[in-house]
């Protein structure tokens, strides 16, 4: 008896191709929306995360001027720069494991025919530790090449393939402004950071080089520190925060004039601003599973209308109510589930794709393609009921008589 209900509203969708399709649509729509928003949510945070990882593990960021993630409130005085004693003071604390100040000037690098415009960044021979960066050919510079404001150079992959191409190019020379040197190293690409930056568009210098040769100043913009292994983010600032409060002689009580970041915690601020984000782009395309619902209950209560002739002959003979409820429910039902899996194929193809143009991880979640189908089989028991209620309690005679 269930299977020849079911089988009978099989027939009747199948009558109707095009009607069924169409309410379908909109479940279709709702659950493809709500997959694909949470897949490609969940895959640009994990990009996020990979990008400040990238940058280096358990890593804090020195800055002059008062306002950043450090701690202390903002100072409102003149920004007065660091400089390299300031680094060197930083290298003695214990909790520090790699110190490198930085600096860095935007050039156009030459090399034969070939030329681009990039940042070259000057840096002490910890900034490839601190920053987890790797020389995939030939090596970084030594400290004695960084003390004596040596001619050399380590690049990133898009430097390399802008201006050599495929070939190696340890051992040859680039010009960046009026400065040429030779090329020792070549970094691993490490692709796109978390603010959507190009890492790998980098051109890395002695800073000494840089200061003196392209800046013609001692000031340092920044020092990045990598803390020891077993030193927490929150001890190693208060330990940076009083050496540098120490050595700029920064009154009790007074603010700082400096920040310290912590890459970890700009992680999880990146990664919660595209939760909220994702939650509310999906909140929104699950609008269109209730706008989808309420398709399928208008369409059922047309199609009770449409047959209500059929539904008197079938109580006249001796279908019981039930009977008839049970097949306007299936109708509704099967409806709602096919459209479900219409929508989770639909959903996981347009998020694939979304994935490989954004360059992003692709990162289906088995429990958000689950309640989406589950939500799809629930809006068509929950919105079928009313029509289906409505067929099994006509009256025989009625409907019958019914034009």
């Amino acid at each position: 008896m269930i299977w020849e209900t079911v089988r009978l509203a099989l027939l009747a969708l199948r009558r109707n191709k095009l009607r069924s399709a169409l309410t379908m649509l909109g479940i279709v729509i709702g659950v493809a929306a709500v997959i694909a928003m949470v897949t490609v949510g969940q895959g640009s945070s994990r990009s996020v995360a990979a990008s400040v990882e990238s940058l280096g593990t358990n890593v804090l960021t020195v800055r002059p001027g008062g306002r950043g993630f450090g701690p202390g409130p903002a100072s409102s005085g003149p920004t007065r720069p660091f400089t390299l004693r300031d680094a060197d003071a930083l290298a003695e604390l214990p909790v520090i494991a790699h110190v490198s100040p930085t600096v860095s000037s935007l050039q156009t690098v030459v090399a034969g025919a070939a030329n681009m415009s990039t940042s070259v960044t000057g840096a002490t021979s910890g900034y490839l530790a601190v920053g987890g960066w790797t020389v995939v050919s030939g090596r970084g510079f030594d400290r004695s090449e960084d003390r004596a404001s040596a001619s050399v150079c380590v690049i990133g992959e898009t430097v390399r393939r802008t201006l050599f191409g495929a070939a190696d190019p340890v051992g040859r020379e680039l010009r960046a402004g009026k400065v040429t040197c030779e090329v020792i190293g070549l970094l691993q690409a490490k692709g796109a950071g978390a603010f959507g930056q190009d890492q790998d568009d980098l051109v890395l210098m002695p800073i000494r080089t840089v200061q003196r040769r392209l800046l013609g100043s001692e000031n340092v913009s920044s020092i990045s520190v990598a803390l020891a292994p077993e030193v927490s983010s929150q001890r190693g600032a208060r330990e940076i925060e009083a050496l540098m409060r120490d050595r700029r002689r920064i009154a009790e009580g007074a603010p700082n004039d400096f920040n310290i970041s912590d890459r970890a915690q700009i992680a999880e601020v990146l990664t919660g601003i595209n939760s909220v984000l994702t939650g509310m782009l999906s909140s929104v395309a699950a609008v269109s599973l209730l706008v989808g619902g309420i398709g399928i209950m208008n369409i059922m209560l047309v199609s009770v209308t449409e047959r209500t002739r059929e539904i008197g002959i079938r109580l006249a003979v001796g279908a019981e109510g039930r009977q008839v409820l049970t097949q306007f429910l299936v109708e509704a039902v099967v409806l709602s589930l096919v459209g479900g899996i219409i929508g989770v194929i639909v959903g996981l193809g347009l998020a694939f794709g979304a994935s490989l143009y954004m360059a992003i991880p692709f990162a289906p979640q088995a429990y958000v393609v689950l309640m989406a189908f589950a939500f799809s089989a629930l809006i068509g028991v929950m919105f079928g009921f009313f029509p289906a209620r409505k067929a099994a309690r006509l009256d025989p005679i009625d409907a019958l008589r019914h034009e």
